[in-house]
């Protein structure tokens, strides 16, 4: 009928909501999506079986406005990973593992804001932009470290 339907969430954030990400559908029916605000949180939003949204979580770790918010596509239903970048200049990767709670772990604080976050395809790379003029990009080692494993400034690219 080429009709959207649409749905508010009131007071999603005190000042504003800044991002928005759905989170990969783990063979469910379940929806979720993370979302970041001015209030400096991170919040979970589910659909109940009723139709209407609410929040499932509220993550705190962030001093500054939450700019962008990313949920990795799954990695297996035993742990769910969202990434998170503020004014504060840090990325926060929150995990999920069966059974817990969310876990923030601080990947790096940066020179300047962090603007964006995005997951590869395959959800074990991250990319990371901020008011440095630089991506760079980040991947987990076997340790659950993170690292750089490229660093792109303004004006200089890779050739290949």
């Amino acid at each position: 009928n080429n009709q959207w339907e649409s749905e508010k969430i009131n007071n999603a954030h005190t000042i504003g909501c800044n991002s928005v990400s759905w989170a990969p559908g783990l063979g469910s029916s379940v929806k979720r999506f993370v979302s970041g605000g001015c209030d400096s949180l991170v919040k979970i939003w589910r659909e109940g079986e009723d139709g209407h949204w609410a929040e499932e979580a509220k993550l705190e770790a962030h001093s500054d406005w939450v700019r962008d918010t990313a949920w990795a596509p799954s990695l297996g239903p035993a742990r769910q990973t969202i990434a998170s970048c503020s004014q504060d200049r840090r990325v926060i990767i929150w995990t999920l593992k069966d059974g817990g709670s969310w876990v923030p772990k601080v990947l790096h604080t940066f020179e300047d804001v962090v603007w964006h976050v995005s997951w590869s395809v395959s959800g074990n790379i991250l990319a990371v932009s901020g008011g440095d003029n630089k991506v760079s990009l980040w991947k987990e080692t076997l340790d659950e470290q993170w690292q750089c494993i490229s660093d792109v400034s303004k004006g200089n690219s890779a050739q290949g």
